[in-house]
């Protein structure tokens, strides 16, 4: 099977509007050097599946979409770049690590269980071999991420950014929810400092006003990507969206459920909302912060106008 390019991006269809969104786990093409010993029904719980399809409307509602095509199982891109576990390598790594809670837990930047007690892995892997991922996937994704989040806010003064993400049912002994029901929903904006709150409250509340049971930050408070992209202060504002699975799929078997279109067309009904949202306050924040020029001398006394 050939190789695939790390990320696919579909650009918008028509206006666009100031968002980009982007499914980081809903690849399963198999990297050539990816060689698990965890059964494929292991991984396939790692895998955030159909999302940038449950999303697919969102290029015609002026956004920009993009998706990973590797699984998070063979290199995460919400994960920071030195959240590696020592204990997964051969040898040491050239540079310090910073290892956080999900390295812990065997869910790090390279993942070292796929379910709890399921090791990825039947032996340590080389330096050379997680260099590549990095390389050749890890970066190539953040950095067109970056690049269209630029584009995006450099045309609108401001950007909207919805990580999608897809999450079980209920939690395992790997989460920090273990063992607890999940809602439909959780949105995150790591408590407010990704993201103007007032955003992540409008989505809360567009979702339970259509039925949804919803949560804000717990029990996710939102990954790196969220972390890395969101600046509020200067108009950057990035939030995470996780949909219970059981909402759309067959958590056994990995199929669609019966309730998969109903669930992509809410999901294209909200973009559309949220671009109309976010489109009208792309424009009060440029209105905020687009200055005409400086007087002439004679009127240098006289202060500068804010643009209506």
């Amino acid at each position: 099977m050939p190789e695939l390019p790390p990320v696919l991006v579909r650009e918008p269809v028509g206006p666009a509007s100031p968002m980009v969104l982007d499914s980081p786990h809903s690849g399963m093409h198999w990297p050539r050097d990816f060689h698990p010993v965890a059964s494929r029904e292991a991984i396939h719980t790692t895998w955030d599946a159909y999302v940038e399809e449950l999303w697919s409307e969102a290029p015609a509602a002026g956004a920009t979409l993009l998706a990973a095509t590797f699984p998070r199982a063979y290199v995460d891109v919400n994960r920071a770049e030195d959240d590696i576990d020592p204990d997964l390598l051969a040898e040491p790594w050239p540079t310090p690590l910073a290892p956080t809670t999900y390295s812990q837990r065997g869910m790090g930047l390279i993942r070292r269980l796929a379910l709890p007690d399921v090791p990825m892995y039947a032996e340590p892997l080389r330096i050379a071999e997680v260099a590549r991922r990095i390389e050749a996937y890890y970066r190539p994704y953040r950095r067109t991420l970056a690049e269209r989040l630029d584009a995006v806010h450099a045309r609108f003064g401001a950007v909207w950014h919805l990580d999608c993400h897809s999450m079980k049912s209920r939690g395992n002994a790997m989460n920090v929810d273990a063992g607890a029901a999940r809602p439909d929903f959780v949105v995150s904006d790591r408590h407010g400092t990704t993201s103007d709150p007032a955003h992540t409250t409008w989505l809360a509340a567009w979702l339970r006003d259509r039925g949804h049971s919803v949560q804000v930050n717990t029990p996710y408070q939102g990954g790196d990507l969220v972390r890395t992209v969101g600046a509020p202060s200067a108009g950057r504002h990035s939030i995470q969206v996780e949909i219970n699975r059981a909402c759309y799929m067959d958590e056994v078997t990995f199929e669609r459920g019966p309730r998969f279109d109903a669930m992509r067309a809410t999901l294209g009904a909200l973009v559309r909302d949220f671009a109309a949202y976010a489109t009208a306050h792309a424009s009060v924040h440029t209105a905020a912060h687009v200055r005409r020029p400086a007087p002439p001398p004679e009127q240098a006394d006289s202060p500068p106008e804010v643009v209506p």
